[in-house]
């Protein structure tokens, strides 16, 4: 209505698909996507860091024809990792017990969480 993008309307999966595709001269193209993140927040020296990494693994995997998304691998001591698809199936809750999250809550004035009755 006021002239600004509406991001509910694009689709930015396809949109870099078929970027890629033609540059890589695909006859082919899937994107995946499992929901939308948007940052509160700039990114900061860490998070570049990570940012950066990740690019090169999946540019990495993606030449060498390794299916797969890329992350911090909870059964791989958290490192950065391929992880196969099979094992990223979803469904599965968040653990509101998880140091790190305990120590954001803290940190950020927010009280614990309790799990639901």
């Amino acid at each position: 209505a006021f002239g600004h993008v509406q991001i509910d309307k694009i689709n930015p999966g396809a949109w870099f698909g078929e970027q890629f595709s033609q540059r890589i001269g695909a006859q082919k193209t899937m994107v995946q996507k499992s929901g939308y993140f948007s940052r509160s927040a700039p990114s900061n020296d860490e998070d570049l860091e990570l940012i950066g990494r990740t690019c090169l693994m999946a540019v990495d995997a993606a030449l060498a024809g390794t299916p797969g998304v890329i992350g911090l691998d909870e059964e791989n001591d958290d490192q950065l990792s391929v992880i196969d698809f099979p094992r990223i199936a979803g469904h599965k809750p968040f653990d509101i017990t998880q140091p790190w999250f305990v120590e954001l809550c803290e940190k950020i004035g927010m009280p614990t969480p309790k799990h639901a009755e």
